[in-house]
């Protein structure tokens, strides 16, 4: 039975050399920057240093599990990155969907082309540039928004000593940075719906609203719930680099926007406390494979056609 297998195997490989040939430049990356690195995880159950290194520091246990959860600190970054991904996972899909049937519904081809390069260009932009765009327009001092708040006679607001703003701040720049990229793949499935369904809706009569009600987003059920489930799967992975670069280490607004990320961050870069950030690394990551499992198996449950795996 186990020489049948091989031979199907190798059969196989040959008579698909090119795919696989492609497939080898992926399969060596994820490799050698995935797999290997995994190796590390074990720091999470050492007391490191330097002088013996991963493999050659003492084992702490749980001992690294024990500090990041007595610290206090676990609870509010678990919300923390939950709540906000949660956030910007459904308006990220919500705005995407609207944005994507809007262009196709509108007429003009030079009208699309333009929309979709003024949505896109978001995308391109690091978050280092953003949060200086958002500096400059928030600075209590010179910044354009409180400079026209003042023009008109109203009071500045401090958007980096008052946690309330940042509850609307960040997900809206959350969607406008990746709403092009998100309206980008809606479109291609829109554009691959069969055109023949819309012409005999025309026909009877259904009006674009009735379209889109009724034949656009009931086709687009698989995209979205695709892009939901690899959303879900990197709930608990927060966006680093947002965070990072527009709240940094304010101490003020860490209780409300700190993250796992951004606490194992400063675990490495201030403290240096490589088990404790090792620690909270594997609990991100076995939170991110419990949540993807435990969603995937929902998705099975009632449409199972739709399912990861």
């Amino acid at each position: 039975m186990q020489d049948g297998f091989i031979k199907v195997f190798i059969k196989e490989i040959f008579r698909n050399k090119i795919l696989y040939l492609m497939f080898i430049p992926v399969a060596l990356y994820f490799f050698i920057m995935n797999y290997i690195p995994m190796a590390g995880i074990v720091v999470a159950f050492k007391s490191f240093n330097y002088r013996d290194g991963i493999f050659g520091s003492p084992w702490s246990g749980w001992e690294n599990f024990h500090y990041f959860f007595s610290s206090g600190k676990a609870w509010i970054v678990t919300r923390n990155t939950f709540v906000y991904n949660l956030v910007f996972l459904a308006a990220y899909l919500f705005f995407s969907m609207f944005l994507a049937v809007l262009i196709a519904e509108i007429a003009g081809k030079w009208f699309k082309k333009v929309a979709q390069t003024m949505l896109f260009l978001p995308y391109f932009l690091s978050w280092v540039a953003v949060a200086a765009i958002v500096y400059n327009l928030f600075n209590y001092d010179y910044g354009l928004v409180n400079s026209l708040l003042n023009s008109i006679g109203l009071n500045a607001v401090d958007i980096y000593s008052e946690v309330k703003y940042w509850y609307f701040l960040l997900p809206f720049f959350y969607v406008w940075k990746w709403v092009g990229f998100g309206s980008v793949l809606y479109l291609s499935a829109i554009m691959g719906l069969d055109s023949s369904q819309y012409e005999a809706a025309k026909i009877d009569g259904a009006n674009a609203f009735q379209r889109i009600r009724y034949l656009t987003l009931p086709l687009l059920k698989p995209t979205t719930i695709t892009l939901a489930l690899l959303g879900v799967g990197k709930i608990m992975r927060g966006e680093f680099d947002m965070f990072y670069q527009l709240i940094g280490n304010n101490g003020i607004l860490m209780d409300a926007t700190d993250i796992i990320d951004t606490l194992v961050f400063r675990s490495l870069v201030v403290s240096q406390d490589f088990g404790m950030a090792s620690a909270g690394g594997l609990y991100q990551s076995v939170l991110c494979f419990v949540i993807i499992v435990i969603a995937n198996g929902l998705v099975k449950r009632y449409d199972r056609d739709n399912a990861l795996f």
